[in-house]
C-alpha cells in the first residue's frame, strides 16, 4: 500500500469546463486529467485563450468544472458549498497574481497580516511576529512598515509571496507572476518559488518565460483545452 502513502496534492479526473454562448457552448477545458504532487515546482504554458487561466480557477476552487473532479489535498473542492470554498481557499491555497493586489491604503506588514484576520489561522498576539518572520524569508522585512507605493515591482512580489504564504497553505498558485518585472528580478523570484517547493510547497506557476524553464520539475502544455504536453524538464 505504498501508493497510499504519496497521494498527489492535485488530482483532476476527466474535467471539462463549458461555457455557454451564443452558439451553444464552449469548451475552455476538455477531458482534462492530471496529477502533480507535494513539493514540486511545476509550470502551466500555452496561448492566450489556450485554458491555463480556465485551469488555475479550477485547482484554486474559484470556479467550478461541468464535468469531472477537482480533488485538492484530499478534498473534493468541486462539491463545497460557497461558504465552505471561501474557508477552504483561505487556508490551503496561496495566490500570487501578475499586478501584485497590495492594498495601498496598508503597510506591508498589514497586507501580510490579512489572510491571517480572514481565516483566524493564528491567534492575534502571533500574527504580527509571522508576518515579520515570512517577510524577513523573502528578503524584505526591513521594508515592512512601508506602503507598498514606495516599493519595486519585485519587491511589491515579494510581499505577495509572503501573503501567499501567511496562513501557511501546502499550494501556492502563480499566474504570470512574472509578467511585469526585470529578468534579473524575475530569476529572483524563481529562486524563492524552488525554494518554497524544496521546503514542502506545491508551486504551480502560469508563465510564458521559456527561459526559466530549468526551475520546473515539469512543465504542463496547453492548447485548445487539452494538455499537448506534460512533461519533465531535461535540466
Amino acid at each position: 500500500m505504498d501508493h497510499q502513502q504519496s497521494k498527489p496534492l492535485i488530482e483532476l479526473s476527466q474535467v471539462t469546463k463549458s461555457y455557454p454562448v451564443a452558439s451553444g457552448s464552449f469548451s475552455a477545458l476538455k477531458n482534462i486529467t492530471l496529477k502533480i504532487d507535494s513539493r514540486q515546482l511545476i509550470s502551466i504554458t500555452g496561448k492566450s485563450g489556450s485554458g491555463k487561466s480556465t485551469l488555475l480557477n479550477l485547482i484554486t476552487g474559484i470556479d467550478r468544472p461541468t464535468e469531472g473532479s477537482v480533488i485538492i489535498n484530499g478534498v473534493r473542492v468541486d462539491k463545497l458549498s460557497e461558504f465552505e470554498l471561501a474557508s477552504w481557499r483561505g487556508k490551503n491555497v496561496g495566490v500570487v497574481f501578475q499586478f501584485f493586489q497590495l492594498l495601498p491604503t496598508l503597510t506591508i506588514l498589514e497586507n501580510v497580516m490579512l489572510p491571517m484576520d480572514f481565516c483566524n489561522t493564528y491567534p492575534k498576539k502571533d500574527r504580527r511576529e509571522r508576518a515579520l518572520a515570512l517577510l524577513q524569508m523573502v528578503g524584505i522585512g526591513e521594508q515592512a512598515e512601508k506602503f507598498p507605493s514606495t516599493l519595486s515591482g519585485g519587491q511589491q512580489q515579494r510581499v505577495a509571496i509572503a501573503r501567499a504564504l501567511a496562513n501557511d497553505p501546502p499550494l501556492i498558485v502563480a499566474d504570470e507572476p512574472t509578467g511585469n518585472l526585470d529578468s534579473q528580478t524575475a530569476t529572483a523570484i524563481f529562486e524563492l518559488f524552488a525554494k518554497l517547493a524544496t521546503s514542502g510547497k506545491t508551486v504551480v506557476v502560469v508563465t510564458h518565460e521559456r527561459e526559466f524553464s530549468s526551475y520546473f520539475e515539469s512543465t504542463i502544455n496547453i492548447a485548445d483545452g487539452v494538455i499537448v504536453k506534460a512533461a519533465a524538464v531535461q535540466v
